[in-house]
């Protein structure tokens, strides 16, 4: 696809990481062509040095024949008023806009056609809040993404002895929980890839992907992970937009205190949230202010600033100090990297969070949903089968019968809709029937392409 991205800062620079790895035309425009340059050096990507509000600045772009723009600039009208343009004047087939304001949503009739003609809202802080509040109501995981009208959930754990499975081989799974049934589509150990199959076995500290009946995820977590007590108490570095956000998110369900620097935003939070949630003016990473406040008692301590190594100190410095559980915000993908599955218990890149609602708008195919996983190396798909024997690769075929690309695991089928679906573990004979939804776990983003290809329906199909 050829995709314009308006803005070269934090979001829009891995938005085009990500895009540029799946072989699409990018171009990016930014009015610091010092910014683009280095862009243009690390990336396979065009630069365009302007104000992306002028059509001027858009046709040099290439916005006459681009199939997508994304508008990732830092403020709100900016994006409203490109994504208008590149429609109007252009007639870009599809515009995404990045809006931090809560009162813009997709359905809005204001971003509609004969409005600011905006086709998707992302949210980087609002994603961020809601990919946070899943670990804070399990806190076992690594990460909880669901799929399907959330009837189906895909859980990274890290396996810790006492876990009920620990020590056993995938395939002793089923016997051991008829009650939860779970697929394991990926295992890593030591941060290689392990094959799933039902000889591995799981040992404590392999990061463990496993799919099933969003119903049954605690169940599942407890199989695998000694079950932790729910969180309670809750401390957060950084009284940003994203601190905030999750502040008012977690109100009546947790004891929260935040930690802000700057005494104006301090009188603001206080003003925003009730006054069961502390508002403290000081430094995250201030050992005093920690020990005084209680930080070991804390069951989960959150570094959210906008300052990548401040957030891992204050995240390091919480855990030395004896909070059961920490998380990092870190922008920097090399950083995440370094940091996932050290003293840090979970580092989470803000960009990569809303990086699988971006992608849901490019994959081909009857795709319904897709899910970022292991900082943008694989990923999870959801896609529905549609047609029948003769145009569909899917419909009216065993699991065996299916051609996946190397490594790519069928983890769970959908089948109905609302009360009436379930979720069924495939096996090697289950029949593939018309509309299921199939949820695929990709270890490899270049094999994407070829799973897209399986949900295509074609006039006839032989194969």
């Amino acid at each position: 696809m050829k995709i314009i991205i308006l803005g070269a800062g934090r979001v829009g620079e891995s938005v085009a990481e990500s895009l540029v790895s799946e072989q699409n035309d990018i171009t990016v425009i930014d009015q610091d062509p010092a910014r683009l340059r280095l862009l243009e050096e690390k990336l396979d990507l065009r630069g365009v040095v302007g104000n992306g509000v002028q059509p001027s600045v858009l046709q040099e772009a290439g916005a006459r024949d681009a199939d997508m723009l994304i508008a990732c600039a830092a403020a709100d009208e900016v994006n409203l008023v490109v994504s208008k343009v590149a429609h109007d004047v252009f007639s870009v087939p599809t515009t995404i806009a990045r809006l931090r304001s809560p009162e813009f949503t997709s359905d809005d009739g204001l971003l509609g056609r004969n409005g600011f003609a905006v086709d998707r809202v992302i949210c980087p802080e609002e994603s961020v809040t809601r990919y946070i509040h899943k670990l804070i109501n399990y806190p076992e995981a690594l990460q909880v993404v669901e799929f399907s009208q959330q009837r189906a959930a895909l859980i990274v754990v890290r396996a810790a002895a006492g876990g009920k499975v620990v020590g056993h081989t995938i395939g002793e799974l089923r016997e051991r929980f008829p009650h939860a049934p779970m697929r394991i589509v990926a295992l890593y150990r030591l941060d290689t890839e392990m094959e799933a199959s039902p000889n591995a076995r799981i040992l404590p500290g392999d990061e463990v992907f496993v799919l099933a009946d969003t119903r049954r995820i605690r169940q599942v977590l407890a199989a695998i992970h000694p079950v932790n007590k729910p969180v309670q108490r809750v401390m957060i570095a950084g009284g940003g937009r994203v601190g905030l956000r999750l502040a008012r998110s977690l109100v009546g369900q947790c004891e929260v205190k935040i930690i802000e620097r700057d005494r104006t935003r301090c009188e603001y939070l206080a003003s925003q949230l009730p006054s069961d949630v502390l508002v403290l003016q000081g430094d995250g990473a201030d050992e005093d202010l920690l020990f005084e406040e209680n930080v070991g008692e804390m069951d989960m301590f959150l570094a959210l600033t906008n300052d990548d190594e401040d957030n891992i100190l204050s995240a390091m410095l919480a855990k030395r100090m004896g909070a059961n559980r920490v998380l990092s915000l870190i922008n920097r993908r090399a950083y995440a990297d370094m940091m996932q599955g050290s003293t840090i218990d979970i580092a989470v890149s803000p960009a990569q969070t809303v990086i699988g609602e971006l992608l849901a708008h490019l994959r081909r195919g009857d795709v319904a949903a897709v899910h970022s996983l292991r900082r943008g190396a694989a990923e999870a798909l959801e896609g529905v089968a549609r047609g029948d024997v003769k145009t569909s690769k899917l419909v009216g075929r065993r699991v065996e019968e299916i051609k996946l690309p190397p490594g790519t695991r069928l983890g769970a089928i959908v089948r109905g809709e609302g009360k009436d679906s379930e979720v069924l573990m495939p096996h090697h004979d289950t029949l593939i029937e018309a509309d299921d939804h199939l949820i695929m776990f990709i270890p490899d983003k270049r094999q994407v392409r070829d799973v897209e290809r399986l949900f295509q329906v074609g006039a006839t199909f032989f194969g």
